[in-house]
C-alpha cells in the first residue's frame, strides 16, 4: 500500500501539535505501509531503513510577498504533482488537505483527511490571514465534504465537524484519538534545563507549553496568574505568535505580571524536546486555558511526564484529562471570561497547595498515557481506514 502523507510541518520543523501527530504517526506507518511523506522546505531525503521517504516543497517564488494562503496553495499543487505514484493520500490541516483534495481528482485515489482543528472554529485566524482566512475555509470545506473519510481526533472534534459540514456523510468521519510516546516523555529526575532557563527547581511552578496564539488561551492564563500563590513561580514556554497584535498583548501582559511579583519565566525559544520533558517532569502542575482544543496532544505530554493537569473543559481535552483524577478541568465561558480566569486561579492553587494530590494526579495521569495513548494504536487505526477504502 503506496501511502502519500501530506503535511506543513514535519521534522525538524515542527512547532504545534498536528506537526508531532505527524511526527509520531509517520515513524509507525513505516512499519505497516510503503510511506512517503509531502511537507513543506526544500530537498528530498532518503529512506533509511525503517523510516519514510521525505519529499519537501517550497512555496512558488513568484508569490514571493503575496497572502500566505496563496501561496500554501502553490506549495498544495507542487504536492499534487508529485504524488501520481501513490495508492492513497492522507493530508493533515488546511496546509495541505487542497493537496489531498487535487490528488484525489486527477489520479481516482482515496484522500482521508484528519482533523486537527476547524477554520470556522478558529475567527480569530482572520487576524493573522487577512482575506486569505476565507481561501483556508474553502480550502478546508471542500476538502472535507468530499474526502473518502475524514478522521477527527477526538469525539468532541466529529461532533464539530459534522455540525460545521452537514452535507458530509457522518459514516465517513472515523475517531483516532492523538498518541503518545511515553518512552521520550517519561519522568527526568534531571533538573539542569530548568536551571539553564532560569527557573528555581527550588520552588513550585505553573508550566504553560503553547504557541502565542488566540486559540491557547494564554492571555486567560496571564491575568488567572495575578491571584496565585505569591510563592510560586509562572514559567511559560510560549513563541511563535500569530500576529503582532496578538505578540503586543502578551508581552504587555507578561510585563504587567512581572512588576506585581517575581518568579515569572518566558522562555521564547522552540526548546528541544528533552527539555520539554525536564520542565514537564518538575512543574507542580500543567495548565492548558485553550479556548478551543480538539484534542490538546500537550496535555498527553505532560501526564505521561507524570504532572498534574489544569485545563479548560473545552473540545476533546475532556476525553484526555480525568476530572479530578489525572487533573482539573475548568469550565470555559466565552462570555463571562472574568469566571474562567478567577476559576482557573482557583484551580491552580489548588493543585499546588496539595502536592500529595498532585503527585496522585501525576501517576495516574502517567498511566492513563501508557494505557490508552500509544502511537502504535493510533497507526494501526489509520491503516484500517486505509484498508477499507482501497478494498
Amino acid at each position: 500500500m503506496k501511502v502519500g502523507l501530506l503535511t506543513r510541518e514535519y521534522p525538524p520543523d515542527v512547532y504545534g501539535g498536528a506537526g508531532v501527530h505527524v511526527e509520531f504517526l509517520a515513524r509507525e506507518l513505516c512499519a505497516l505501509t510503503d510511506l512517503r511523506v509531502h511537507c513543506w522546505g526544500s530537498g528530498r531525503e532518503p529512506a533509511p531503513a525503517t523510516g519514510a521517504d521525505v519529499v519537501r516543497h517550497l512555496a512558488d517564488a513568484g508569490l514571493d510577498g503575496a497572502n500566505d494562503a496563496l501561496r500554501t496553495f502553490s506549495v498544495d499543487l507542487a504536492m499534487t504533482a508529485a504524488l501520481a505514484d501513490r495508492d492513497l493520500v492522507h493530508s493533515h490541516t488546511w496546509y495541505a488537505n487542497l493537496a489531498g483534495h487535487l490528488a484525489k481528482l486527477l489520479y481516482g485515489v482515496p484522500h482521508v483527511m484528519t482533523a486537527h482543528s476547524l477554520e470556522p472554529l478558529r475567527p480569530w485566524k482572520a487576524e493573522q490571514l487577512g482575506g486569505g482566512y476565507a481561501l483556508s475555509s474553502w480550502a478546508e470545506r471542500t476538502a472535507a465534504e468530499s474526502a473518502d473519510a475524514v478522521v477527527a481526533v477526538s469525539h468532541g472534534m466529529r461532533d464539530d465537524v459534522i455540525a460545521g459540514y452537514p452535507s458530509l456523510d457522518p459514516e465517513r468521519v472515523h475517531v483516532i484519538h492523538n498518541g503518545i510516546d511515553t518512552a521520550l516523555y517519561q519522568p527526568d529526575p534531571d533538573t539542569a534545563a530548568l536551571t539553564r532557563a532560569g527557573v528555581d527547581p527550588d520552588r513550585p511552578y505553573v508550566l504553560f507549553v503553547g504557541r502565542i496564539t488566540r486559540q491557547k488561551g494564554v492571555p486567560h492564563l496571564l491575568r488567572a496568574a495575578r491571584a496565585l500563590d505569591p510563592s510560586v513561580q509562572v514559567v511559560l514556554c510560549a513563541g511563535a505568535p500569530d500576529t503582532p497584535e496578538i505578540d503586543r498583548e502578551f508581552r504587555s501582559l507578561v510585563a504587567e505580571l512581572s512588576a506585581g511579583r517575581d518568579g515569572v519565566v518566558w522562555i521564547s525559544r522552540m526548546l528541544p524536546r528533552p527539555e520539554v520533558v525536564q520542565l514537564l517532569t518538575h512543574a507542580a502542575v500543567f495548565v492548558c486555558p485553550s479556548v478551543y482544543e480538539p484534542l490538546g496532544i500537550v496535555n498527553l505530554e505532560a501526564m505521561a511526564c507524570g504532572t498534574a493537569v489544569v485545563a479548560s473543559a473545552v473540545g476533546g481535552i475532556p476525553e484526555v484529562v480525568d476530572d479530578g483524577r489525572t487533573g482539573l478541568l475548568v469550565p470555559y465561558d466565552a462570555d463571562a471570561p472574568e469566571a474562567f480566569e478567577s476559576a482557573l486561579t482557583e484551580a491552580l492553587n489548588r493543585v499546588v497547595d496539595d502536592p500529595a494530590a498532585a503527585a496522585r494526579m501525576g501517576a495516574a495521569g502517567r498511566e492513563r498515557a501508557v494505557r490508552e495513548f500509544g502511537w502504535d494504536r493510533v497507526a494501526r487505526r489509520t491503516v484500517d481506514v486505509y484498508e477499507k477504502l482501497l478494498g
